[in-house]
């Protein structure tokens, strides 16, 4: 990805401690006897198309949203967010 889009350090302790960002891609609602159907090579289909945009979290709280891209360069074919809107900019409560 570009670095150059990223946001200057604040100063702020905090800034340096890593978080984790869980990314959404979809829900699926398998009735239970389809999930113990289940095995190697099933399909589930999620409730997403694979153009539609996908959510980004901290912990339960939704920070924004973003597509599905696939990386190039040195990072070729690992999968990757682009960030379209960010919903949420402060984590810590004040």
């Amino acid at each position: 990805m570009d670095n150059t889009t990223q946001k200057p350090d604040t100063g702020n302790s905090l800034s340096a401690v890593p978080i984790d960002i869980t990314i959404s891609v979809g829900k699926a609602r398998p009735l239970v006897r389809d999930l113990l159907k289940l095995d190697r090579n099933s399909v589930l289909a999620l409730d997403k198309r694979v153009e539609d945009p996908v959510e980004l979290y901290v912990g339960d709280r939704l920070i924004g949203f973003g597509v599905l891209e696939v990386m190039e360069g040195e990072e070729k074919g690992r999968l990757a967010v682009r960030i379209t809107d960010v919903t949420e900019r402060q984590i810590v409560p004040t």
